[in-house]
């Protein structure tokens, strides 16, 4: 089999090949769209893994966006310390809260131009949601997804909005969401920033960039 030469090709290679090895599957611990929105919220500049550790403790003290808008900010800022930015994070979720009560009666919308309104929510987190949470078209394109992207070919474009505009064409709409997760689970297992392990990718036979580094 010849090697893909466009960046469609090459991203529905991509594609067929991570999900022989990859199950998609989003790290972050959550019960509800309400607990993936307030994880995905904190998960900024933040590891997954120290999420799921500092999300039990505020979820059980304040379990739903009634709760949390009702929040002592500093008490939350305690709970939310470990992830990094607890005070601008704080401010987000109270924020939030409080937008999923006065304008959506409580629930997280599924709606891309309503997500992106709400307290600390960008694209990324938005995408998140709505793949995720709700099973609908939307690719998250965070640091891994935007370093695979570029070093295989699929763009060269640096801006995550940019990026995600010309990935979209390339992936069924439906399949979006688990293609980024795929593409994160590869960049954080294989494709690292530093010192790829490009001897064990499967995607190093027609990688533009396979074994520069």
């Amino acid at each position: 089999m010849g090697k893909p030469r466009s960046p469609k090709g090459r991203a529905k290679l991509v594609h067929q090949r991570l999900k022989e090895e990859y199950e998609a599957v989003c790290e972050l611990n959550h019960r509800s769209p309400f607990e993936l929105l307030v994880a995905t919220i904190l998960s900024a500049q933040c590891t997954d893994a120290r999420v799921n550790k500092t999300t039990p403790a505020l979820f059980e003290r304040y379990p739903d966006p009634v709760d949390l808008a009702g929040a002592d900010q500093q008490e939350l800022e305690e709970l939310v310390h470990p992830t990094g930015f607890y005070k601008s994070k704080a401010k987000n979720l109270l924020k939030m809260s409080n937008q999923l009560l006065d304008d959506h009666e409580g629930e997280v919308p599924n709606d891309l131009s309503d997500l992106v309104k709400l307290g600390g929510v960008g694209r990324k987190t938005a995408n998140v949601i709505r793949s995720v949470a709700f099973g609908l078209p939307g690719l998250p394109v965070d640091t891994h997804v935007g370093r695979l992207a570029r070093r295989l070919g699929l763009t060269e474009e640096e801006d995550p909005v940019k990026v995600e505009m010309e990935l979209n064409p390339m992936v069924p709409q439906y399949e979006r969401g688990e293609f980024s997760l795929r593409v994160i689970l590869h960049g954080r297992q294989v494709c690292f920033a530093r010192n790829p392990q490009c001897e064990d990718c499967v995607l190093n036979d027609f990688c533009p960039a396979a074994f520069d580094f």
